[in-house]
Formats: structure tokens, C-alpha cells, sequence
């Protein structure tokens, strides 16, 4: 053949070659496609991952319509992500356009639901495609393998429920006052007030005080002078009230056999007094008053100023300051309470005899969760109208996993007055059915509770906020407190925490083996694994199929584990 017929030959046997090629779709080779993260890992129960792909020049033909979906494939399901679609050029359509010259590139996000079952798993690219409306088989690439799941360790119902405390007071301190009221410029006693029944009822609490065997009882005397005349008349005015009213209450004690101390003092202008009793009045003007009381620190200036004040000056002496010229008489009396070893044996013996504080405080006193319970239990049957005794046995009922029971009583108490502790309570046992939200709404409802910082720490591990839940936490020495730390990788910390843990657990040792993994170190792996398998034979199973131990998979004394 002559060489003028080969050149046109060759060219046309090129276009045909090309002409093929490019009406047909290739398998898309791996090396085009990346997911991040490898493995996958759960996150606040979801399975997220991104993937970049190219479709490299001259693949994509200008009539394929290319539908490109993730699939998280494992022994018993699947799971399907987010399909994302792609066009040629001469396709209508409102797709993603990818030019036939020089391909392109894209990124397809997809969250999966996790599921256990997929620790052992495989994640592949499906697709679907068509040239025109023929079909165009493609196979399925493997992109990824395996799940890791350490978040879905954490575990809310380990978390401290909250319980509703006792106000029991060994010592309850009481004030008993009276007042014995003087004319103006005066400093006898006068039998009308001597005699009237506030005076009588004061003296009766003071010697029955004194002679209680479970009370202590001190008195004060405190005289004063309402801040008018001056203050060197007032003085001596408020010192001579004071001297008389010791001298009689003196006599008094002593006529009835009570040998109480007495502590007595006087003031020589009341102006505490006076602007108590000026901000609590209907005065008109009053704002003014307290006013100058604000202005002017010295006493001569301020009662000039305020008698100036003609409008109100009137009613201040006719209302306010006789109320300022008297003694009054203050009886501090102490309240013994019962001793623990009483408490204890009442609690037991004859609950009916304890105040609901009182009997409260007595769970406190035992270490023994039966006894607790039982305790909690005798303060429901006598308070029942206490939201307390139901929230209380309701966290014993938690702490021992009867969640059902838990959420029976911390509705009931609920039922008897809505409150933050149970409110919080509640919140937990939603984090251990799955329902953040609900979890979340009822946190917000416990404000104040001790063990929200806590609970909310939960919250936060299983949203994945893990520094959120680190922060929240704070020095909480529990495994989820340790977990949230390993999933900030500050693998120190999270260590320190577990071995601080008070109630260690299974649960402990495998985290400290997830610690050992993550840090190369094989014989912590071993010796905490060993551990946490002699607790709980669960572990087996779990380490087995944990990715954060895959690169130990060829240890004999691992393998021996497992076994």
C-alpha cells in the first residue's frame, strides 16, 4: 500500500479506536478514589465520612449519568449513605457536570447510623450508571475497612444519679427577740412594758431553754437612742437604757434559776434602724430621706438635713423614732440535735420518730446499698409527700441497673413536686435509651443539682463535643470522664483519671488497655486486657473485634487472650 492510502488509514482506525472507548464507562481504578477517616470511626452514634474521587481525563462519557452511593457492608446488613449523581456534557439534567476532556473532582459526605455489627465491616463505592438508556454494569470498590467504636463506650447509666439531700442540722440555731420601749430622752423602766406579754413569752423560752437538756441558750442586751437630740445626749441616754435593762433582766434570771450569759451593748444612734424602718414605710418623701441618709456620713449633718425636710419630718417622729427608743432582748438559743449512733438505731428500730430530715440524713450514714434502700424506702412509706423519698430510692434502683423501677419512681416524684433532681435523673435514663434530645431538654430542666456537670459530660460524649465534655466533666474520676479524655487524646489525663476511678470496673481495665494500645505499649495491653477479661468475659468478644488492637492481632500472648 502506498504511503498516500496509509496516513489516512491510520488517522481513521485512531478516531474508531477513540470512538469506542469513549462511548463506554471503565471500572473506576481505586487509586482515584480516597475516605477519610481510615478506619471510620463512630461519633456521637453516626459513622461520618468524606470521600474525594477524580474521574480522570476521557472517562466520563458526554451521555452517562453516573449515580455514585457509599455502602457500610457487615454480617447481617447494610448500610446505605448519601447517593450522589453525576452528568456528561450533552445529558439535561441538574446534575454535576463532569467535562469528558478532563474529568474532575469531587467529594461525596455520607453519615451512616452505626450499629455494633459494624466493627467488622467494609465500605464500598456502588454505582449505577447508563449511557443513553442503556445500563452500564460497574463493580463495587472497596475504599475502606472496619469501625472504630471507642465512643460508644461511654455509658450513661454509670453516671452519679442525683439525689435529693437532707437539710438535717446537728445544731439549729434560733433568735427569739423582744423589745422593751422607752419615752424620749428617758431610761426608766416603765411596768407597762415590763409586764406586757411579749416580755413574758421571752422570759418562758429562756428558762425553758435553760433547763432543756438538748438546748444551750445565751442572751444579749442591746439599747439604743433614736438618732435625734444629739450625739452626746444619746449617748449617755443609750448607755443608762442599757444599765437598766441589764440590772432587771439580772434580777429576773436569777429570781427564776437561769444562769444563762449575758452579753449587752448600746448603740448611742440608731441609724440602721431608722433606714430599715424608713425604706419599709408608706412615708411620702421617703426617697428623699434615704437619700440625705446616703449623702451625709455625719451624724449632726444628717439630722439637720432630715429635719429640714418640713414635709416628712413630722411623721418621722411621730412614726418612726419612738420605734427606734428601746432595748432589745435577743435570746440565741442552740438546738441539739440527735447523735448518728441515734439516728441510726431509729431509723431502723422506729422511723416514725425521725423527721423526714432526720431519717434522710440516716441513709447517708451507711455504705451498704440494701440498708440505704430500706432506709429510703421506711421515708417514702412515712413522707410520702416528699418528692425525696421516691427520687432517693429511685437512684438505688439506678446505681443497681433496674432502670425500668428507676424511671417509675423518679416519675412518681416528679408527680409529688416537679424538681431538678429528678428532672436530671430522667435525663439520664433518656442518654441510656439513645434520645439526646429529650436528655438535653430535661438537663435544662436541673438547674443547680450537683451532678449536672456530670451528667452533661455524658451528654456531650455521646454528641461527640468531646472537649465539651472534658470541660464539663472537670475533675470527675469516672471511666466516661476517662473516655472523653482519650478521645481528646491526652492519653496522661485520661490514665490519671482511671486510676483514680473509686468503683474500677471492667470497663476500667479496657480503657487503660485502649490507653496501652494507643501509646505502644504491648504489655499494658496484655496485663489490662488480661484484666478486664478475668471481670468480664464480655471483653473477649469485644477485643476481638476492636480495631484499636488490630496491630496486635500477631501477638501470641494477645491471641492467647482471645482464645
Amino acid at each position: 500500500m502506498s504511503k498516500k492510502y496509509v496516513l489516512p488509514f491510520l488517522i481513521l482506525a485512531a478516531i474508531v479506536t477513540f470512538s469506542s472507548c469513549s462511548n463506554k464507562l471503565n471500572p473506576l481504578a481505586g487509586e482515584y478514589i480516597k475516605a477519610e477517616p481510615q478506619p471510620l470511626e463512630a461519633i456521637g452514634g453516626k459513622v461520618p465520612v468524606t470521600i474525594d474521587a477524580t474521574f480522570p481525563a476521557k472517562w466520563f462519557n458526554k451521555n452517562a449519568v453516573v449515580t455514585i452511593t457509599p455502602v457500610i457492608r457487615y454480617q447481617g446488613g447494610e448500610a446505605w449513605g448519601t447517593a450522589y449523581t453525576f452528568q456528561g456534557e450533552k445529558v439535561k439534567g441538574n446534575n454535576q457536570v463532569i467535562p469528558q476532556s478532563t474529568g474532575g473532582n469531587v467529594t461525596l459526605k455520607s453519615s451512616f447510623n452505626y450499629k455494633p455489627e459494624m466493627k467488622k465491616s467494609d465500605l464500598y463505592l456502588t454505582f449505577d450508571a447508563k449511557i443513553k438508556n442503556k445500563t452500564v454494569q460497574l463493580p463495587d470498590i472497596k475504599i475502606g475497612e472496619g469501625v472504630v467504636a471507642t465512643s460508644e463506650l461511654a455509658n450513661a447509666a454509670t453516671a452519679n444519679a442525683a439525689i435529693g439531700a437532707d437539710k438535717f442540722q446537728r445544731i439549729i440555731k434560733e433568735a427569739h427577740n423582744a423589745n422593751i420601749m422607752f419615752l424620749i430622752q428617758q431610761a426608766e423602766l416603765r411596768s407597762k412594758e415590763l409586764n406586757k406579754q411579749e416580755i413574758k413569752d421571752w422570759k418562758d423560752l429562756v428558762k425553758n431553754a435553760d433547763e432543756a437538756p438538748n438546748q444551750n441558750v445565751a442572751v444579749e442586751i442591746s439599747a439604743y437612742a433614736s438618732p435625734d437630740g444629739g450625739v452626746k445626749l444619746n449617748t449617755g441616754l443609750a448607755e443608762k437604757r442599757e444599765n437598766a435593762t441589764s440590772a432587771y433582766l439580772d434580777k429576773e434570771l436569777k429570781k427564776a434559776k437561769v444562769d444563762v450569759p449575758i452579753d449587752a451593748r448600746y448603740t448611742a444612734q440608731d441609724w440602721e434602724g431608722f433606714q430599715e424602718l424608713v425604706s419599709k414605710s408608706s412615708l411620702q418623701d421617703k426617697d428623699l430621706v434615704l437619700r440625705v441618709l446616703s449623702m451625709y456620713k455625719d451624724p449632726e449633718q444628717r439630722e439637720k438635713e432630715i429635719k429640714n425636710i418640713s414635709s416628712v419630718f413630722s411623721v418621722l417622729a411621730e412614726e418612726i423614732l419612738p420605734q427606734l427608743r428601746r432595748s432589745r432582748l435577743t435570746a440565741n438559743v442552740e438546738i441539739i440535735g440527735k447523735s448518728d449512733d441515734e439516728i441510726s438505731a431509729l431509723a431502723k428500730s422506729n422511723p416514725g420518730a425521725l423527721s423526714v430530715e432526720e431519717i434522710l440524713y440516716a441513709a447517708t450514714l451507711t455504705n451498704n446499698e440494701a440498708e440505704k434502700e430500706a432506709i429510703y424506702t421506711k421515708a417514702g412509706q412515712q413522707y410520702p409527700n416528699d418528692y425525696r423519698t421516691w427520687n432517693n430510692i429511685g437512684s438505688i434502683r439506678f446505681r443497681a441497673g433496674d432502670l425500668a423501677k428507676a424511671e417509675e419512681l423518679f416519675n412518681k416524684a416528679n408527680s409529688v413536686r416537679t424538681n431538678s433532681e429528678s428532672n436530671l435523673n430522667l435525663g439520664l435514663i433518656a442518654l441510656t435509651k439513645g434520645d439526646k434530645d429529650r436528655a438535653q431538654q430535661l438537663f435544662g430542666s436541673a438547674a443547680g443539682v450537683a451532678e449536672l456537670s456530670e451528667a452533661l459530660g455524658v451528654l456531650y460524649l455521646q454528641q461527640g463535643e468531646y472537649a465539651k465534655a472534658v470541660s464539663s466533666f472537670g475533675a470527675t474520676k469516672s471511666n466516661n470522664a476517662a473516655l472523653a479524655q482519650i478521645l481528646t487524646k491526652d492519653y496522661s489525663k485520661a490514665l490519671q483519671t482511671l486510676n483514680a476511678v473509686p468503683k474500677a470496673n471492667a470497663t476500667t481495665d479496657y480503657l487503660k488497655a485502649i490507653v496501652a494500645a494507643r501509646t505502644n505499649d504491648t504489655n499494658a495491653v496484655v496485663n489490662n486486657l488480661k484484666a478486664a477479661i478475668a471481670k468480664d468475659r464480655a471483653y473477649v468478644k469485644e477485643a476481638a473485634a476492636d480495631l484499636e488492637f488490630a496491630k496486635y492481632t500477631t501477638n501470641a500472648e494477645f491471641a492467647a487472650l482471645l482464645r
